[in-house]
């Protein structure tokens, strides 16, 4: 217990009264500092992230997150917003305000005749997956079944789906939304227009998304998993990635990666998933990939697409430091792939990775303004993920991280993925709205001039 105070902008206690009438009218809860509750409410997936906040409301529906607005907004409170908690800046927390919590709103409810999902603000994507797939229908959303939905999609959405089908935000048809001034509006193509623009790929800069209708699609065995090589294959792997999903049905999705095996083994890999619905058409495609070298273990199966959603789920089930960083390239030269690999030397810790994404496909259908996800003439993104356990090693980790990003700026696009931004490297969110940024921050100054919601990815209002 840390007696910690909720306190306004300017430093000075709330009134115990004024708190006192926000809990009363709640559906959900209120947890101060004092309570037994309160150190697993402000735990944060990413336990780099050591944040104490002042009051966390735990909603249970839209009418909750509404009296939470308005309550930080008549207070002068600062106001962070959790939905999943994955976010690996830390910024469903902060320190001394009122966390606005999502987490217990995981409702999903499926319309397999209309092939649409109406899931709530605090779902992860295995809740999703789960109801949808009872009906033999799946949604385009992330890798890791442990994300939250919300943050995933106002962020942009990218994962085995997205060269099919495009990313998470692409396939919203509607959102419900609390703006800044407590009121609920909806935003789809002809209500709120400007504002469903902005929230699919503006990430949390608008209004508190407390409900996504998404598309669906008729999605149900994939044949997915992993070929692992031996480490001195790593820029092979690379390569081959690069140069074979540039012409590859968008049926197929493939990272290539240079990381560790579970037991510390350096090693090299790639990742694959299949969701058309030939799947001895998915054989032969996915072939190729499986003999780039003498593979140490080969892992590929036909499996339901949860658990393909599930597959990397482990690096994630423990307690661990996260410092991630990303970069898109529109083609990546072997010069890039041999500093990747030489970078891949200084990872210190086994449960590091150097992933490259392909996205690509469906994703550039669409040109960069049709919503604010304006990262789609790029084929790749490189995510540069460390991770591990021990504090001590905080700066090692960190310095690695931005010394592999300063390697990769000659061959950058100078975009990077919303959602791979971490803490203090605010100085690369204009470059993640790309093209998009000055039209984000005209609709900001209607929605939110006064940046309520300022603990994100933050796009600052003109005015």
């Amino acid at each position: 217990m840390t007696g910690r105070s909720l306190l306004d902008r300017s430093g000075e206690p709330v009134a115990e009264e004024t708190i006192s009438q926000l809990a009363e009218g709640l559906n959900g809860s209120l947890i101060m500092s004092d309570d037994p509750a309160y150190e697993k409410a402000r735990r944060n997936w990413n336990a780099l992230i050591d944040k104490y906040p002042g009051a966390i409301l735990r909603c249970r529906g839209t009418a909750d997150v509404v009296a939470g607005v308005n309550f930080a907004r008549q207070n002068n409170v600062l106001a962070a917003v959790r939905g999943g908690g994955h976010n690996v800046g830390g910024r469903a927390l902060c320190d001394d305000g009122l966390v606005i919590d999502l987490s217990g709103m995981r409702s999903v409810f499926v319309d397999p005749s209309a092939h649409t999902v109406r899931v709530q603000g605090g779902a992860k994507l295995g809740d999703v997956d789960r109801e949808t797939h009872v009906h033999g229908l799946a949604v385009p959303l992330g890798v890791v079944s442990r994300t939250g939905v919300a943050g995933l999609t106002l962020g942009g959405g990218v994962g085995w789906l997205v060269r099919r089908y495009g990313p998470s935000c692409d396939n919203v048809l509607e959102m419900e939304v609390v703006t800044a001034g407590g009121e609920v509006r909806t935003a789809n193509e002809t209500e709120n227009a400007d504002l469903f623009w902005a929230m699919r790929g503006g990430g949390g800069n608008f209004g508190i998304a407390t409900s996504f209708l998404y598309r669906a699609y008729p999605v149900s065995t994939v044949l997915g998993g992993v070929v692992i090589y031996p480490r001195s294959a790593a820029g092979e792997v690379l390569r081959f990635v690069r140069d074979y999903m540039k012409t590859a049905p968008n049926e197929l999705n493939a990272y290539g990666a240079i990381m560790s095996t579970p037991d510390g083994v350096p090693a090299s890999a790639v990742i694959v998933c299949w969701s058309g619905e030939d799947l001895d058409e998915g054989t032969k495609a996915i072939a190729p990939l499986r003999k780039l070298a003498e593979p140490l273990m080969d892992a590929i199966d036909a499996m339901p697409f949860p658990a393909m959603q599930a597959f990397l789920d482990e690096p994630h089930l423990k307690p661990s430091r996260n410092y991630w960083k990303s970069t898109y390239v529109r083609d990546l030269p072997d010069q890039a792939i041999d500093a990747l690999v030489k970078q891949a030397d200084g990872m210190t810790s086994p449960q590091s990775a150097l992933v490259l994404e392909c996205h690509g496909g469906a994703t550039k259908r669409r040109p960069a303004d049709f919503n604010a996800f304006a990262q789609r003439d790029a084929d790749f993104l490189v995510g540069i993920m460390p991770q591990w356990t021990d504090p001590a090693d905080d700066e090692s980790n960190v310095a690695w991280a931005r010394s592999t990003a300063e390697v990769m700026q000659p061959f950058s696009t100078g975009g990077t993925l919303v959602t791979y931004i971490s803490a203090g490297e605010e100085d690369v969110v204009r470059g993640a709205f790309g093209s998009n940024y000055e039209r984000l921050r005209e609709i900001k100054s209607i929605y939110d001039p006064e940046n309520f919601f300022s603990q994100n990815q933050n796009v600052k209002p003109l005015t």
